[in-house]
């Protein structure tokens, strides 16, 4: 039995020449064969395509911008957070939505045959800005520096990393405005968890002796 049958709105000449039901594809092509679930008439027709829209898109990367287009389906609804890929002519990347603009607005949420550009920032491999202070505990001599990890990389509150010749305790981290699924916008209990790509900044405990010689 095929669970996978695909499934498409058409009017039926038997019992609905001007309503639309579901019909099931028997078998696709120029001249579908399909059959209405309503009366089990099987008949062929020219299956509907789905119309889609160019839209520009600006990408935000580290500290760089730049534009590309994507092809949205004018049907579908768009929102800040949600993530897509991207086909630039250097390569195929994950974006996030960070708003969309309609007209002279800027929006949370709008149907793609609405916005005019679509704004992101790229999340596939991000930039994380990290303040760490010494293990002595002075916060006053605390220094920062950015770790270039994959935007799934997992960060604990609690945990110990060894990154890009940095050892660092997670500390508390503060979570992006286009992040979704937390609950508070700085998380600094241990076993807290966030990907990288969520992470506006990430606070720590130094825990290398060589950071700290010159002072």
């Amino acid at each position: 039995m095929n669970d996978t049958v695909e499934r498409v709105p058409l009017e039926c000449p038997a019992c609905s020449p001007d309503l639309e039901t579901v019909h099931e594809v028997l078998k696709p092509g120029g001249q579908a064969t399909v059959r209405c679930t309503e009366c089990s008439h099987v008949h062929k027709t020219a299956l509907p395509e789905e119309q889609t829209r160019q839209i520009d898109v600006v990408v935000s990367q580290e500290d760089e911008s730049f534009s590309a287009k994507a092809d949205v389906p004018a049907d579908e609804t768009l929102a800040t957070g949600e993530e897509f890929l991207l086909e630039t002519d250097e390569a195929i990347m994950t974006v996030r939505i960070t708003s969309l603009e309609v007209g002279d607005r800027r929006e949370d949420e709008a149907a793609a045959d609405t916005v005019d550009t679509i704004w992101t920032r790229a999340v596939g491999n991000v930039s994380v800005s990290v303040t760490a202070h010494p293990k002595g505990g002075e916060h006053d001599e605390t220094r920062s520096f950015d770790l270039q990890v994959p935007g799934d990389y997992e960060f604990v509150v609690g945990e110990t990393e060894e990154l890009g010749g940095e050892e660092f305790t997670v500390e508390g981290v503060l979570v992006r405005d286009d992040a979704m699924g937390y609950d508070h916008e700085k998380l600094d209990f241990d076993g807290d968890t966030v990907v990288a790509k969520d992470i506006k900044r990430l606070y720590a405990r130094d825990e290398s002796t060589s950071a700290w010689s010159a002072w």
